[in-house]
């Protein structure tokens, strides 16, 4: 379950937002709501409205179903979800960008154009001159006005009034108002297509606020908030104190007015416990008054409140907070009281002892809130104490001198609006309400502290503490919870809101993280309700990034502002990046549809913030160009403020100068006026223009690369038109004039062609102390602009050079000293440019994307003219297998091998997916370090291997390797570095473009189902492929329809019917690709519901000829190799051939169909070609009638030279019908004939040669699948598809019949007899009652050699209730899978044995040789790990029986399926080889062991997902 409210998700308006469900949440009830207004409605916080589930196949589908939001309003939005009757299980925000727009005809100005300029407003002057000194801004390239506040100040940034214009903008004789503002702001926006944004500051008012005292209830003041009386008594107290050091009362004690020292400091925190804490009794505010409790308590207990129990308690009083929080006010819990203390008996003396044990522990109590107090005054004298110390010694501090008035002991944290007064006349006040309304807090906050946390609410203690950083000059406003709390502050802010975003286009918003987030959140509504694409700023001083998501989800905040002056220590690349832009040169081109990840907050880049100091006091003027050019090279909006640009040698004090603007005039330059020969501006405006256009024209990718101290290159990359510009700058870290610098700097290597340098700049200083608030007249910038590489005065030398197979334009630098700036535009070489084009043009068959800088070629590659999608229409699936798989064992029987990627792995893969599975983990993080990214861009190697592979296959497959030849060849002459991105999307495309051919093969069950489904039926042509190795048996020369190609070694036609693996990698070359068991496990799903009839033909007629002793391989290899000894493997052969018939049309059509026999007699060898042929239905007849007599032979070859490990009776195969009940049975305990068939291997565990799991007798899928074969003959036969009705029986000499009907009611008959273990322990049909361990489930076998393993519980009962549930009583076999859900079910696959049995084992290890008897040598293969394929059973047996329980029983049963079913999808999507595995350990841990892609685990898996359809044709 997601919650994200702490994550940050951003997206532009006009996009789709798409909701899905997670694994975790699939197969249950789940409901998306969200605040975001439906089309026509407006926005309202608190109204969620749900969205509508979208399915895209038309199906009810889990997997791919989802909700849509189309964004097109701006704002802050949440989101959350449902569960069955869970409500906000999780949720999160999302955040739609504004959109700005500029001009007459509303241009859109992007969020990365934005250049700001901040401007304070009490600098501008009269209105009437603003555009003068303004248009500074507008002549030096800025979009945006930033404005400080421009209402009626108090000191400092703190507004008298929010509604009142500041009147020092209105001349004499003129009275300016909001409207004026409006106008101005308008024409900006319209004539000099400049956007305007203004402070807005919620969290304070100034004290000299008119409306704050008339509204004191607005502010945090004793009577609305009285747990602030110490922390006031104290304040009074400290500036009665600071009074009384500056009249020197304390000189004598080592505190003098003017400090001095250390000393000075430890006599001050004497005086501070001496005259201020001891005096105060500050700890009486918590304290409780012992004797009126006491007293109260007695009164209780004689009126008979008490129960006769122990007067020793050690429970906890409750003390109750007194409200007014008075002296002695707290007083105590009485209720808890007498249920800790409570006397023996009512007589005197046991009341009494009962009172001293209360006093006592009261006198405890009170002494524990003693030393609390006592710890908060510790921290308030520290507190105190440091902040003297920054003060007043500290060279890093102001050094306020002497203490005074005007300038105290500290900061005071409340107003005192009234006459001078001793302190005990103040303490008087505090009780007058009238009086101590007035007494409101200073706002400020506190250092280290959660930042989003209230200090002057009653659980912090900060104001008591002295932890508050100050601002003397506000008054810290009290919203309350909701307007109801404090309806006249919210209705002032409100209409403060709404003015200003009338007005503006922004906000920024000051002191963001003081003001309660739930007010900011309402101000910003109500300024979105009249301004929908409003623009919100803000500076949040946290490293937290969660905290800092916190804020800007919930408010919608669009930029945070960041300051170079805090990067600029920062010389790692991965620093910077999360600023200059996310997105690295030569990132992967991402695909339109694509997951949502938490982004980073756009940014502000700022040269300097509004709130640092000028950087000529902390650094050298050398450094403001560089800076200024590192932050317009950033890939998102800059700003800058005021005076930067002007090299302005102070800080324009928000606080105590009242200087004005200079204005700008172009053609003269006095001490008030400005042009572009000031300062930095003709620099700036390069810059900001460059920035602009870099923004517009899509230079989305940045490189940051270190080249020598204090020398940065800085790379901005068009990923369409590939062009880059590159600005090289050396920053000032240390004064130039003041310390040496080298002359030398590192030659740079520019890939690609340099087309001009378009600035050089370089900073000339002759600094002299000036304090004029006016420019450095000194200081200049020399630049150039658009000029020719020769007439740059920086590069010495340039030079064209190869490296890493690429052509590099090499700058050597001359006089690049601090303060330099180099900017050049760079293209690729022609041919590159050429070639990059060309190759776009054919990649916008794939996506539209690529449709910007592609070019049409005069001479195209023939290969190339037509799309690829008609080339892979020549495909035939087994092409496809070629083109997309094969491991590596397939890949070395052709003589290759999979590409292998120095420093790392080799791919899963010679096919496509090996790459597209590693391409897939790097693509959406762009890893462009990844090895195989190195590799692309170090050679050709991996282009001329993925090429070369296909063309060597000839045909259609060798038409696709002409293909990518003729692509690689555009790739092979690009840069470098864009390689792996377009060696990428020629991959993708060209998988993508295979995924679609491949099927438009299959069924319609595939090609409308969901994508869990698609990705499952490419097992099908993961698994099955054409080879040398494993040919299928020759298939009759009558059958039509056979697939044929001429031999590369006899150059003879020859069949090439594909052959399907049973897993990859282990079990997918020569003997051991085709077993018989796995292949029909497989076939239903893999082929016969993925549309691949004709294969699956081929398969079972080829698997039909190699019937022997009425049985069919285990293993198909050729003569010696191939092996008899599993009993199961016909009969799941017997059952594909019955969903052939049912699934496919005219499918009992096989039966007719010609079966080329290898051995027409058991006693026969091998045949030549064409030597028997007979009809599919006498090779069925023959085995049925072969079990029916029984079968026992002696495998051919027998001996160590056949299987080493195998005991000599375990050569020995035994198979027959047990004539009473009609169960096969078979097999001994020293073989082992079904699927779990681990056979011991280890001597020194003693147990080579022995079975793990013989399960001779009786199995129980095995019945099953009889069963379900003699029901489908006797259909057969009544329909007229099988001329025999019974098998015959040798006996005696004679002949008997048994018809099919009278072996199909002998099994119906005697099963759930037999094998079903009922809670009943006197059954009188269970013959090993003591063996009993389990009730209610049935039987793994019967008539085991070891009678104990019928009775273990294994996955293989739910086989039997799938293929023949008419065997079982509904009831009972829907308990039984309850036992199997509750003990085998593991996260995808099925335990092999009860975790309750003695030798289970989860944990396979088939390296593990110890002397453990049940595992080593992987001797628990079937003992517990957990086997995939069952599950897919053990499902589709739920379904079944569901359905009979009833409807409700069937839906929940559903969501059970699809919640199991979405572990299995997850696995798919993350696995590199793109399959299921066979197993997994215990808990679905992975196993090393392990086939990673098992057919039978794809099938049954695929099988579950078409039993969930609603109709089956």
């Amino acid at each position: 379950m997601e919650r994200l409210e702490r994550a940050l998700f951003r997206l532009e308006q006009g996009f789709e937002l798409q909701f899905r469900l997670g694994p975790t949440l699939q197969g249950t009830e789940v409901q998306v709501y969200t605040n975001y207004p439906a089309k026509g409605h407006k926005f309202d916080r608190l109204k969620f409205r749900p969205l509508d589930w979208v399915y895209p196949n038309s199906r009810e589908d889990d997997c791919d179903k989802y909700c849509i939001l189309d964004l097109v309003v701006a704002g802050s939005y949440q989101y959350y979800f449902s569960c069955g009757d869970k409500e906000k299980v999780g949720g999160g925000y999302i955040i739609v960008d504004p959109v700005l727009r500029v001009g007459a005809n509303n241009v859109i100005l992007p969020l990365d154009c934005i250049c700001s300029q901040t401007y304070l407003a009490k600098c501008l002057g009269p209105l009437d001159k603003w555009l003068d000194r303004v248009r500074v801004a507008k002549e030096t390239g800025y979009n945006m006005i930033h404005f400080t506040p421009l209402q009626k100040l108090g000191v400092c940034y703190s507004m008298a009034d929010q509604l009142e214009l500041n009147p020092d903008f209105s001349p004499e004789g003129k009275h300016y108002t909001w409207g004026d503002v409006g106008n101005l702001v308008e024409t900006l926006r319209k004539d000099w297509n400049m956007v305007c944004i203004s402070d807005v500051v919620y969290n304070h008012t100034a004290v000299s606020s008119g409306w704050i005292h008339l509204h004191p209830e607005c502010g945090y003041n004793l009577v609305n908030s009285p747990h602030l009386k110490p922390a006031w008594l104290l304040d009074r107290a400290l500036w009665h104190l600071s009074c009384e050091v500056a009249d020197g009362k304390f000189s004598e004690q080592g505190v003098p007015a003017l400090f001095q020292d250390e000393w000075n400091m430890n006599a001050l925190r004497g005086v501070l416990w001496q005259q201020v804490f001891s005096r105060l009794r500050l700890w009486e505010f918590l304290q409780v008054r012992v004797d009126e409790a006491v007293e109260q308590f007695k009164q209780r207990l004689q009126a008979g409140s008490g129960v006769g129990s122990s007067p020793e308690c050690k429970k906890q009083l409750k003390v109750v907070q007194d409200p007014q929080h008075r002296r002695f006010g707290n007083t105590v819990d009485m209720n808890s009281a007498l249920d800790i203390f409570t006397p023996h008996s009512m007589s005197p003396s046991d009341i009494q002892e009962c009172c001293i044990c209360f006093k006592k522990r009261l006198e405890e109590l009170n002494s524990g809130l003693y030393n609390e107090m006592n710890h908060h005054a510790e921290q308030a004298i520290n507190c105190i104490v440091g902040n003297v110390v920054y003060e007043r010694l500290s060279d890093q501090g102001p050094k306020l001198g002497p203490v005074t008035r005007k300038y105290p002991l500290c900061s005071r944290y409340f107003s005192f609006l009234f006459k001078d007064m001793t302190l005990d006349e103040e303490m008087q006040l505090m009780e007058q309400r009238e009086k101590a309304c007035h007494f409101l807090a200073h706002d400020g906050f506190v250092k280290g502290n959660d930042l989003l946390r209230n200090c002057a609410e009653p659980r912090s203690e900060a104001y008591l503490r002295r932890e508050l950083v100050c601002q003397a000059d506000t008054i810290k406003l009290r919203y309350g919870e909701k307007p109801e709390d404090c309806p006249y502050l919210w209705a002032h802010m409100k209409t403060y809101t709404e003015m200003t975003a009338k007005v503006f286009s922004g906000v920024c918003l000051v002191n963001c993280l003081s003001t309660p987030l739930h007010v900011a959140e309402y101000m910003l509504d109500q300024a979105r309700f009249l301004r929908p694409d409003l623009y919100v700023v803000a500076e949040l001083t946290i490293s937290s990034e969660e905290l800092q998501n916190v804020c800007v989800t919930r408010l919608g905040i669009t930029s945070l502002i960041r300051d170079a002056m805090g990067a600029a220590e920062r010389q790692k690349e991965e620093g910077s990046l999360s600023w200059f832009g996310a997105e690295p040169v030569g990132a992967f081109f991402q695909p339109s549809l694509r997951p949502l990840i938490p982004a980073v907050t756009h940014t502000m880049f700022m040269d300097v913030s509004p709130n640092n100091h000028s950087p000529i006091q902390t650094c050298s003027v050398y450094d403001f160009l560089p800076r200024s050019t590192l932050v317009s090279m950033a890939c998102c909006a800059t700003g800058s403020v005021r005076g930067y640009d002007e090299l302005l040698p102070c800080q324009i004090s928000a606080v105590r100068e009242d200087h004005q603007y200079t204005c700008w005039n172009s053609e003269a330059r006095t001490r008030d006026q400005v042009n572009l020969q000031t300062g930095i501006l003709a620099g700036k405006l390069a810059l900001n223009r460059l920035h602009q256009e870099l923004a517009a024209e899509g230079f989305t990718q940045v490189y940051v690369e270190q080249l020598d101290e204090g020398v940065v290159a800085v790379t901005r990359h068009c990923p369409s038109s590939h062009q880059s510009v590159v600005a090289v700058l050396r920053r000032a870290i240390k004064n130039p004039e003041t310390q040496r610098h080298t002359e030398d700097v590192s030659p740079m290597f520019i890939p690609g062609h340099i087309q001009e340098v378009v600035l050089e700049a370089v900073t000339n200083s002759n600094k002299k102390e000036d304090k004029n608030i006016n420019g450095l007249p000194e200081c200049t910038v020399e630049i150039q602009e658009h000029i020719q590489l020769k007439d740059s005065k920086m590069v010495k030398k340039a030079d064209m050079v190869s490296k890493h197979n690429s052509v590099y334009q090499e700058i050597m630098f001359e006089k690049f000293t601090p303060g330099c700036v180099i900017i050049f535009r760079v293209t690729p070489e022609p041919r590159s440019q050429e070639q990059l084009g060309a190759l776009r043009h054919h990649l916008i068959q794939f996506s539209s994307q690529y449709q910007t800088g592609s070019l049409a070629e005069h001479s195209t590659p023939s290969i190339l003219t037509a799309p690829l999608r008609i080339i892979m229409s020549k495909l035939t699936l087994a092409d496809m297998n070629m083109l997309l798989y094969r491991c590596d064992a397939e890949e070395r029987e052709d003589g290759g091998g999979c590409y292998n990627i120095p420093s790392w792995l080799p791919l899963n893969y010679g096919g496509l997916q090996g790459l597209m599975s590693v391409m897939a983990e790097i693509r959406p993080k762009n890893y462009l370090g990844h090895p195989l990214c190195d590799n692309l861009r170090q050679g050709d190697w991996l282009m001329d291997y993925v090429s070369e592979r296909l063309l060597a296959k000839g045909g259609a497959v060798g038409e696709v390797g002409q293909w990518f030849q003729a692509m690689f060849g555009y790739l092979k002459n690009i840069p470098r570095y864009l390689v792996p991105c377009y060696f990428d999307s020629i991959i993708q495309g060209a998988y993508t473009s295979a995924l679609e051919a491949i099927f438009k093969y299959m069924s319609s069950f595939v090609q409308n189902g969901s994508s869990l489904v698609k990705q499952l039926a490419l097992g099908s042509v993961q698994m099955c492929g054409v080879g040398h190795s494993w040919g299928l048996p020759t298939l009759s020369p009558h059958l039509k329809d056979v697939p044929c190609h001429l031999s590369e070694v006899t150059n003879q036609v020859e069949q090439c019917c594909v052959a399907l693996a049973a897993g990859l990698p282990h079990f997918c070359t020569g003997v051991l690709r085709c077993w018989g068991r796995d292949t029909f496990i497989s076939l239903r799903g893999l082929l016969l519901l993925t549309g691949r009839h004709l294969e699956a033909r081929n398969i079972i007629l080829a698997f039909a000829g190699t019937l022997h002793h009425g049985l069919i391989p285990s293993l198909l290899g050729q003569d010696s190799s191939v092996r008899y000894n599993c009993r199961d493997a016909v009969w799941w052969w017997l059952q594909s051939i019955q969903e052939y018939c049912t699934l496919v049309p005219n499918g009992v059509s096989i039966l007719k169909c010609p079966v080329q026999r290898m051995y027409p007699t058991d006693m026969s060898g091998t045949q030549p070609t064409e030597a028997w042929d007979q009809p599919l239905y006498d090779v069925i007849q023959e085995a049925m009638q072969s079990h029916m007599q029984g079968i026992s032979f002696r495998e051919f070859n027998a001996g160590p030279q056949l299987d080493s490990n195998m005991n000599d009776e375990g050569f020995n195969v035994e198979a027959g019908v047990d004539q009473t009940t009609g169960f096969t049975y078979g097999g001994n305990r020293f073989n082992c004939g079904t699927w779990m068939n681990k056979m011991g291997e280890s001597e020194k565990a003693h147990n080579k040669g022995i079975p793990a799991t013989p399960r001779d007798g009786s199995a129980v899928e095995i019945v099953g699948l009889c069963k379900s074969t003699v029901r489908w003959i006797v259909k057969l036969h009544n329909d007229g598809h099988f001329p025999y009705a019974a098998v015959n029986i040798p006996r005696e000499g004679q002949t008997y019949s048994v018809s099919y009907v009278e072996w199909d009611l002998k099994i119906q008959e005697n099963f759930e007899k037999k094998f079903y273990i009922s809670h009943d322990p006197q059954d009188p049909e269970e013959k090993q009652p003591k063996l009993v361990h389990k009730r209610g489930i049935y039987k793994d076998s019967l008539g085991a050699s070891s009678p104990w393993c019928d009775y273990q519980l294994r996955p293989n009962f739910p086989i039997a209730m799938m293929v023949a549930p008419e065997l079982f009583t509904v009831e009972k076999a829907w308990e039984a899978l309850g036992v199997a859900e509750k003990k085998l079910l593991g996260p995808l696959g099925m335990k092999t044995l009860d975790p309750d049995d003695m030798v289970y084992c989860g944990v396979y290890d088939n390296n593990l040789d110890n002397d453990n008897f049940n595992r080593a040598k992987g001797f628990n293969y079937h003992q517990g790990p957990e086997w995939l394929w069952p599950v897919g059973y053990f499902l589709r047996a739920k379904l079944y029986f569901a359905k009979k329980m009833g409807k409700q029983t069937y839906d929940e049963t559903v969501n059970l399926v699809k919640n199991i079913l979405s572990r299995h999808a997850v696995h798919l999507e993350r696995s590199l080889w793109k399959g299921l595995p066979e197993l997994t350990n215990e808990n679905g841990q992975h196993c090393l062991f392990s086939c990673e892609c098992q057919a039978s685990s794809m099938a049954t898996i695929l099988e579950v997902l078409y039993d969930l359809l609603p109709q089956q044709p």
